[in-house]
């Protein structure tokens, strides 16, 4: 799984001041909602946007977050980070966002899925490729690459593919996420990596353009 980044947003001072923040926007500390964005906009509209795959619906998304949270201050107890905190309703607000424009059928992965011969052998021939796709993601001009074969995945598989090996989630958070069992999860997550692998062995077997 990929190493979890520190918010480029988000400076060490206003980490640390974390408690002190959250006590101002229960006090309805206007500029304290300005720290909040500035500090953790970034990261949160990134989430919504590997999510739902849309920028105006992921800027609904950090939006609604926002308020659900502004409206659920008293309830938060400070058991973890309020960054974590606002992760997770963002991630629920996106997931919630996916489920309401749901509109056809679960897309079927299996013609992504590698194929084998009775000998087993893959069907299709590719070239040598063996790096795993979070050390793909971790070189910059190959992270575009990755990140479009993963928006090619069905919606069901993408969205636990995100949440468990890009935004390392749990299984159990992400099954609580999903509203699923974590044996789903693991199904589907292995189904999904399978389906990337095979998407990005094509990727990459392509011949590079000439000049």
């Amino acid at each position: 799984m990929l190493p979890r980044k520190p918010d480029d947003n988000c400076s060490q001072q206003e980490v640390i001041d974390e408690v002190a923040l959250l006590a101002r926007l229960r006090k309805g500390d206007e500029q304290a909602f300005e720290v909040l964005v500035r500090a953790f906009g970034g990261r949160l509209l990134a989430v919504a946007r590997r999510l739902v795959r849309n920028e105006e619906d992921a800027r609904d998304v950090v939006q609604s977050a926002y308020l659900s949270a502004f409206r659920a201050l008293d309830q938060f107890e400070g058991a973890c980070q309020l960054s974590t905190w606002l992760h997770r309703i963002v991630v629920n607000t996106a997931l919630m966002k996916l489920r309401s424009r749901r509109r056809k059928p679960e897309e079927s992965i299996e013609v992504l899925l590698p194929s084998f011969q009775d000998d087993g052998h893959h069907v299709e021939q590719f070239s040598d490729w063996t790096t795993p796709s979070d050390q793909l993601l971790q070189r910059a001009q190959t992270r575009a690459t990755v990140h479009a074969c993963i928006d090619h995945l069905p919606e069901h598989y993408r969205s636990v593919l995100i949440l468990r090996d890009i935004e390392e989630h749990s299984t159990q958070e992400v099954a609580e996420m999903l509203t699923t069992t974590q044996a789903a999860v693991k199904v589907r997550l292995h189904r999904a990596r399978q389906a990337l692998s095979t998407l990005l062995r094509k990727e990459y077997a392509r011949p590079a353009p000439t000049s």
